[in-house]
């Protein structure tokens, strides 16, 4: 029976296990939960493009019903 091949880490494995040994525990929770706010800010950014662009179809529409 063979080995299956061993993979290299891939390069997030890599960075995450750097980090962890650079930073403590605290700093790595801070920098997870930074970018999970950058995300969520992402998201409701898109969210209200999203209604702007359904507000000014909407709006078109009644203008032109009128």
């Amino acid at each position: 029976m063979q080995a299956a091949p061993v993979r290299p880490p891939s390069v997030t494995t890599a960075l995450r296990a750097l980090e962890g040994l650079l930073l403590g525990g605290g700093q790595r929770t801070a920098r997870r939960n930074a970018w999970s706010a950058v995300l969520e800010d992402r998201r409701r950014a898109q969210d209200r493009q999203e209604a702007q662009h359904v507000l000014e179809a909407v709006s078109a529409r009644a203008a032109r019903a009128t």
